[in-house]
């Protein structure tokens, strides 16, 4: 039985370029290649999620990309930390504090001497004499001040109400919005056509919620002398981002998953998703990630790994007394450290006949997405062999579907480019093995980290975005952060620019989108050009049915422009369903051969014989 290509057919989210959809996002990485036109597009749309006017084109594009860190998420030169000191003195000497019913421990300490402040009991005056322990709140400084954060002023949570949500999981809801608005057509519409389970759903964080809202307010909520709340623990699980996009934004009744690996977690998630379609066990697939990881005890504990490119390390890269943050992540050149980021990525799949069907806008296809681990290692966060076997069998992929040709002269890599000094050997020599395998003498090298920083996570997803928007425009952005390539990287083969590299957009062919993920997670997709799609669907389905998709499709990309337009007017039409649609369970409906469900235009069968037929 001959596989379904699972189509891209919508694509949206946010990261420190700004919207994804439209190619916005992509848009901000290339500004200087574009035409004064199209550049006002940029700023147009960036300054209507700033909340700033569309002509100060200077602010925009400072407040975009990696740069130092806003006091909005952290000031970087006043952190609240604590100190824990030893107050000593003679016994006559006395410390006097007043606490409330509530703050009283179980057990009170022996040299604690307690008196009641009311009659109620309700506040009491506490006195100890001797030595004792003390917490001090002060504010400290912080050796990293880069991160890729959204654009300045743009606050996911004020588009909708989002009471009580971690950062990630607003974010989450926007950038699933964001991609279910550009498919040009509504989701009622398309699921009036699929069985309620012929939609899967793969999201994921790989930090969980980390901010006060998630696990970060519930594990130190005890040693800030807090109270824990009620949706602190349920929101910061990792599978929050799914859960959401299931029960609030889709209201899908399909197949689901929160699928991690570090760096990788995004091309995991597609991978099961890309399975699901292509052995018809869905029909639609929505796979994203989202990560909100700008938090201080994040960056510490990257930091305290030296991960992290330090404010330090950056003046002495470049010998001076204060660090050019725009370039603090530089991917294959003379680094220190990588840049963390957030961001929010999210694509709709779909089945390519389906996608005729309805037609759907085809932004590329994802045919084969590869996860490899190490094998035996010295150490569980070096790199290893298993990004050789994703590599090779990504390449292989294409080199068989599409020939020798467009592998060698029509295709570029996604770099995971972190910025370490690790990675730019390890990485590069992997790349420099692949192609001298398939005969490449010239590969094209992207690493939209030099420009984003690292959003763990969602970061595979940063990169398809970039190269959806290379298929349409044909500009592969340069690594513009660096002065050139480090003398320790493989570069022989491959084709490193600090400048774009523009081509006719019908010349790419192929990318290849790489992941190196901390504990020897590997992961490498292989995603076609819309053109290398339309060629093989032509075969497929005949030329008639292209002909009737590129029919539908003028109605559909009106309509998705219709959404793009409004977009960059700062309309940006979150899809959040809290307590309504809700299905009557009492009025569910179930046989033999079927169950459905109200609100839901066709059953569910359940007759399948999973491909037991023998039995």
């Amino acid at each position: 039985m001959q596989s379904v290509l699972p189509l891209i057919v919508g694509f949206g989210g946010y990261n420190p370029a700004g919207r994804s959809s439209g190619h916005r996002g992509y848009e901000r990485l290339i500004y200087d290649s574009l035409n004064s036109e199209r550049q006002a597009g940029v700023t147009r749309s960036l300054a209507a999620l700033m909340g700033l006017p569309a002509d100060s084109e200077s602010e925009i594009l400072a407040g975009t990309l990696v740069r130092r860190l806003e006091p909005a998420l952290i000031d970087p030169d006043a952190v609240p930390t604590s100190l824990n000191v030893a107050c000593e003195g003679p016994q006559s000497e006395a410390v006097h504090f007043e606490v409330s019913a509530r703050q009283m421990p179980a057990k009170v300490p022996d040299h604690w001497e307690i008196a009641p402040l009311d009659e109620e009991g309700r506040r009491f005056r506490v006195t100890v004499r001797g030595p004792m322990e003390a917490r001090v709140s002060v504010l400290d400084s912080m050796a990293v001040k880069a991160a890729g954060q959204l654009p300045s002023g743009f606050d996911p949570g004020a588009y909708y109400k989002s009471t009580h949500h971690p950062r990630g999981l607003q974010m989450s809801v926007m950038g699933a919005s964001d991609a279910l608005n550009s498919l040009g057509f509504s989701w009622q519409s398309l699921m009036e056509r699929v069985d309620p389970d012929a939609v899967s759903v793969y999201s994921s964080s790989v930090m969980s919620q980390l901010d006060g809202p998630g696990f970060g307010g519930l594990l130190s909520s005890r040693i800030l002398g807090k109270r824990a709340t009620s949706k602190q623990l349920s929101m910061g699980f990792t599978s929050m981002p799914a859960d959401f996009t299931n029960a609030y934004v889709l209201g899908s009744l399909g197949a689901t998953g929160a699928v991690t690996g570090a760096c990788a977690t995004f091309l995991y998630n597609l991978r099961w998703a890309v399975e699901d379609i292509r052995r018809g066990r869905s029909r639609v697939a929505v796979v994203g990630c989202s990560e909100a990881p700008i938090i201080p005890e994040v960056i510490d504990g990257f930091a305290a790994m030296s991960a992290l490119a330090t404010d330090d390390e950056l003046c002495k890269l470049d010998g001076v007394s204060t660090p050019d943050y725009r370039r603090a992540s530089r991917p294959f050149a003379e680094n220190c450290g990588f840049t963390i980021a957030e961001s929010a990525q999210y694509i709709v799949l779909m089945a390519d006949d389906l996608a005729l069907e309805l037609g759907a806008e085809i932004y590329g296809a994802v045919p084969g997405v590869y996860v490899n681990a190490d094998g035996f290692k010295k150490s569980i966060s070096a790199p290893g062999a298993g990004n050789y076997l994703t590599m090779a069998k990504a390449v292989g992929l294409a080199n068989t579907l599409l020939g020798e040709e467009a592998v060698r002269r029509h295709s570029f890599i996604q770099a995971h480019g972190s910025s370490t000094p690790a990675n730019r050997v390890t990485e590069s020599q992997i790349f420099d093995h692949v192609a001298r395998a398939f005969g490449i003498d010239s590969w094209p090298v992207a690493a939209v980290k030099s420009y984003l920083g690292h959003s763990l996570g969602p970061a595979s997803g940063d990169q398809l975005a970039c190269s959806l928007g290379v298929f349409a425009h044909g500009v592969l952005p340069g690594i513009k952060t660096i002065d050139g390539v480090a003398g320790d990287v493989f570069s022989e083969r491959l084709d490193i620019r600090i400048t774009d590299a523009q081509r006719d957009a019908s010349d790419f062919k192929v990318a290849f989108l790489n992941s190196k993920g901390f504990g020897g997670n590997n992961a490498t997709a292989t995603v076609f050009a819309p053109g290398a799609v339309e060629q093989y669907l032509s075969r497929r389905h005949g030329a008639d049915q292209l002909l009737k998709w590129q029919h539908r499709n003028e109605v559909v990309r009106a309509q998705r422009d219709h959404y793009l337009d409004a977009a960059d007017r700062g309309e940006l039409q979150p899809h959040y369903h809290f307590g309504t649609h809700l299905i009557d369970e009492t009025a569910i409906e179930t046989t033999t051969s079927a169950i459905h469900f109200p609100g839901f235009a066709k059953p569910v069968d359940l007759t399948q014989t999973e491909g037991f037929e023998g039995f």
